[in-house]
């Protein structure tokens, strides 16, 4: 048989999305195969719903909407019967919370369970945490209680969350993740609940690697994830997997062996915030009127907007609207955060910016072997006047044990190239000094008033710039030489509501990082007396150091520097120069 052709793209979903139409842009690749076990997923009783008068509860068949059928249709009417491979490996379904993801998820991998035909294999849904796991295990063990044929097929073993086929052998085990209860798993089919949990621990990547290793031997095999939007800006393995679904979805990659089903906001809709107007509800809940209603979500909405209920404004559009949290959504975030995302250049990096401005300055923040340090260049374009930011940041590795919280975004942006991991202290302080003289070289720095600092900073910051050539002044930190001493806390008022204004009237640009953009959504502002300032302890392990590095430049760029070298450079005048 002719291996059938096929794309998992899906193009038009935003036509689709708003049309009510599924996702799902491939049928059953072998029709039979996808109707036996479409004919099983449609059987299975959902116990936590009301019986019928016939004693039985409602099944999926008659509960599910139709994107989940052509889901099951998709996935296993992809295994070639000849072969035994399953042609599809791979799904993420992105869906908003109270769309039934813990049945839909119980019910495939019971699906897989009762129609696997290998001799003792292994299946396996990965929760974030035991409660999760209780979500996932208990639909899946009453749907076999509800079934008199069931029971007598599979056996549930409650202590241990699994459920056994008595025939192949074949387990299903629900388990709360770590390292210790997937370590070593020869699973061949792999379901990870809540993907964007697991995207907030640093070491969710490798122990999805440890999971997923048993379907390099089985061939029918296949991974899915279920997830909800993050409550916060996607991270880690969750933003890796978020991203290369939504390019397969687009066609931007060609993988017809990964399907992605991600209800998600049209981009004109989410800029026109129609998240928030009821009629648009369904967009990201396609079970609208079923498991979820308009009634629902207009009442948890507003408790959130009066700050009355469980969930903030931020976590309810996060979950019951998978809305994606950004800098205009962050909860308590800096009103400039609103303005960042729409000043980013990518193409901004620190050589773009030499050549473009007639005078930069620096400016330096930091803290423990635990915190981040920030490096920021903010340059005066020549002819324009704008204002050119491009910052980068440092981390002792000894963070990734420490703020365990933030590792898997620090590895992001590392990755990115916009942080970098050091073994020695001393290592990014050299570094730092190493940038600042190469703008030195330029000739783009004044000759007074360079580098911001904050006064109380460490010594050994100020002795590796002294011992790249700056010169710290007569009296150290006294605005006599190229270090000046930037005060913080309210003192920095000024620079706070100077990047506000520049942002506000299109004056600023910087170099669109996401580590920037994460370190911008950790500011919280508060205010003092009539003075508004960043706290560094309220925004606690978010860090925003980086910024603050930023904050110490503008304070610097405020008094209207002039570089000190450019006049006396006749080569720039012969055009030798460009920077």
């Amino acid at each position: 048989m002719a291996r059938p052709k096929w794309s998992t793209a899906c193009p038009d979903w935003e036509q689709r999305i708003v049309e009510r139409r599924s996702l799902v842009p491939v049928g059953a690749l072998f029709p039979e195969v996808g109707a036996r076990a479409l004919a099983v997923f449609k059987s299975l009783q959902v116990t936590d719903l009301p019986q019928k008068k016939d004693g039985s509860y409602p099944r999926l068949g008659e509960i599910c909407d139709l994107f989940v059928f052509h889901l099951v249709l998709a996935l296993f009417g992809s295994e070639d019967p000849e072969t035994g491979e399953r042609l599809v490996k791979e799904f993420l379904l992105l869906i908003s919370k109270k769309n039934g993801k813990s049945t839909i998820a119980a019910g495939i991998m019971l699906t897989a369970l009762i129609i696997n035909w290998r001799t003792e294999n292994g299946l396996m849904i990965i929760a974030p945490t035991i409660k999760v796991a209780g979500n996932s295990f208990n639909p899946a063990a009453g749907m076999v209680r509800a079934d008199a044929e069931l029971s007598q097929l599979l056996h549930i073993v409650e202590h241990k969350r699994t459920i056994q086929h008595r025939v192949t052998r074949a387990e299903l085990t629900i388990v709360a993740a770590d390292s210790d209860t997937v370590g070593g798993n020869k699973a061949g089919f792999v379901l990870v609940e809540e993907l964007w949990l697991f995207g907030k621990n640093g070491k969710a990547a490798a122990m999805l690697v440890e999971a997923t290793g048993g379907l390099a031997t089985k061939p029918e095999g296949f991974i899915g994830y279920i997830t909800t939007h993050s409550d916060e800006p996607p991270a880690g393995v969750f933003k890796t997997k978020l991203a290369y679904a939504r390019d397969v979805r687009d066609g931007v990659i060609d993988d017809p062996a990964f399907l992605p089903v991600l209800y998600e906001w049209p981009a004109a809709m989410l800029e026109a915030e129609s998240y928030l107007d009821p009629e648009c509800f369904y967009v990201t809940n396609p079970s609208m009127g079923r498991s979820v209603t308009e009634a629902f979500l207009l009442r948890e909405l507003g408790k959130a907007q009066a700050g009355e209920g469980e969930e903030d404004i931020q976590v309810f559009l996060a979950k019951h609207l998978n809305v994606e949290i950004g800098l205009r959504l962050r909860r308590d975030r800096w009103s400039a955060a609103t303005k960042w995302e729409g000043a980013a250049e990518p193409a901004l990096d620190l050589d773009a910016l030499l050549a473009r401005c007639e005078v930069v300055v620096v400016g330096i923040d930091g803290g423990g072997s635990d915190d981040l340090f920030g490096f920021a260049a903010v340059g005066r374009e020549r002819d324009t006047g704008l204002w050119l930011v491009w910052a980068h940041a440092w981390a002792h590795r000894i963070v990734l044990e420490r703020r365990k919280s933030i590792a898997s975004a620090l590895h992001g942006f590392a990755a990115d190239g916009d942080l970098t991991f050091v073994d020695r202290i001393q290592d990014l302080l050299d570094q730092m000094a190493a940038l600042a003289r190469k703008i030195h070289a330029t000739g783009l720095m004044p000759k007074l008033g360079a580098i911001g600092i904050d006064p109380w900073l460490m010594g050994p910051i100020i002795e590796a710039l002294v011992d790249a050539g700056f010169d710290p002044g007569d009296e150290a930190m006294k605005r006599t030489g190229e270090l000046v001493p930037i005060k913080q806390g309210v003192a920095l008022s000024s620079a706070i509501n100077t990047v506000q204004y520049k942002l506000d009237d299109d004056l600023l640009r910087h170099d669109g990082s996401a580590m920037m953009a994460w370190v911008v959504s950790n500011a919280l502002v508060q205010l003092r007396g009539s003075n508004r300032y960043v706290s560094k302890e309220l925004s606690g392990a978010g860090k925003i150091d980086p910024l603050i590095a930023v904050l110490n430049a503008v304070k610097v760029m405020e008094t209207g520097p002039v570089a000190g070298g450019l006049q006396a450079s006749v080569y720039r005048e012969r055009g030798l120069i460009t920077i």
